[in-house]
């Protein structure tokens, strides 16, 4: 079985789970996830995880995402991009670049976003894409993004705008559309989303979907590059491997946590979080056990972790962070 993560340029017209389906069969193993969903209608990054790496998703699933894409004024959608059917429309022709600019400037910062009815997130345990096709509008909290950047700049076409914006996870971009829509006293829908990039892994490391192989495949370390890192010997690193609480000065780490924990080589053994004042336990563990740290006196068991009690898995499929098929997340 592989063990890595794959950055999939992922093309138009396929879902995300059609993605994790072509990797399964190219790397003809069962194991595999994705972390932050794009719709059909969008390209651009996808993270696939293989093998045990689906087990790390979930600390690549929060970064911090780009996307670049076209906000149409003056027609609304009921999805609010161009999949959906046409619900309004408004007359915008007398909107000038800088009025689109002022407003978008509005929703940069922390904001309050009401997630759209045809999305992944759940309300009262169902998601929102499946009561909309039943055609069931119910009320959504708001939820506290992010948006650190939300550029516009004009394109040839009459109240089309060519946007960039570099947001939380959980923002979605058609909703930023349809807002600067509204504050400019209309409507507006998103098209052409592409995402950018995902934390560091841009589109210049994607490969096409029909281009991947067993060369496209990067190391588990990859996945946690962002976290700040710990070097141990390979005595640490057979107490590691077991899954023991140890002590931040034992372990080497600086900083709140979480930490990459990797070996002399630079391989990746597992992932620990901060246990209390003093120590750090693990919450994801990759190496092989070894019967040799069983006794080493620097480790002590994690009192919350039972005898035979593993590292946080996944089974065949893992989707971080529950996105399901969020667009733009």
């Amino acid at each position: 079985m592989i063990d890595g993560l794959v950055v999939v340029d992922k093309p138009a017209g396929w879902t995300s789970h059609d993605v994790v389906a072509r990797c399964r069969r190219v790397f003809g193993q069962k194991r595999v996830g994705h972390a932050g969903t794009l719709d059909p209608g969008a390209t651009g990054v996808l993270l696939v995880g293989l093998g045990q790496v689906t087990r790390l998703l979930r600390f690549v699933a929060e970064l911090a995402k780009s996307y670049e894409g076209e906000m149409v004024l003056g027609i609304e959608t009921t999805t609010l991009d161009d999949e959906g059917d046409v619900v309004v429309e408004h007359e915008m022709r007398d909107v000038a670049l800088d009025d689109v600019r002022s407003a978008a400037a509005r929703f940069v910062g922390e904001i309050d976003q009401v997630p759209p009815m045809v999305s992944a997130v759940k309300v009262g345990g169902r998601r929102l894409h499946e009561l909309a096709r039943q055609g069931v509008d119910v009320e959504r909290p708001a939820r506290r993004v992010r948006v650190d950047r939300f550029d516009v700049a004009d394109t040839p076409a009459a109240n089309v705008y060519r946007i960039v914006v570099e947001c939380s996870s959980g923002t979605y971009v058609r909703v930023l559309a349809a807002d600067v829509g509204r504050a400019l006293g209309g409507g507006a829908h998103l098209r052409h989303l592409r995402r950018t990039a995902i934390g560091a892994f841009g589109l210049d490391r994607a490969q096409p979907l029909d281009a991947i192989g067993p060369d496209s495949v990067l190391a588990p370390a990859a996945v946690v590059s962002h976290l700040e890192r710990c070097i141990v010997d390979a005595g640490l690193a057979a107490v590691v491997a077991h899954g023991r609480v140890l002590g931040l000065e034992a372990l080497g780490a600086a900083g709140d946590g979480p930490w990459a924990v990797l070996d002399e080589r630079g391989a990746l053994l597992a992932v620990y979080e901060r246990y209390d004042a003093d120590r750090a336990k693990p919450a994801v563990v990759l190496a092989p056990s070894s019967s040799d740290s069983l006794n080493d006196p620097r480790s002590q068991r994690d009192p919350d972790r039972s005898e035979n009690e593993g590292a946080a898995g996944s089974g065949d499929t893992a989707t971080a962070a529950g996105s399901g098929d969020a667009v733009d997340r």
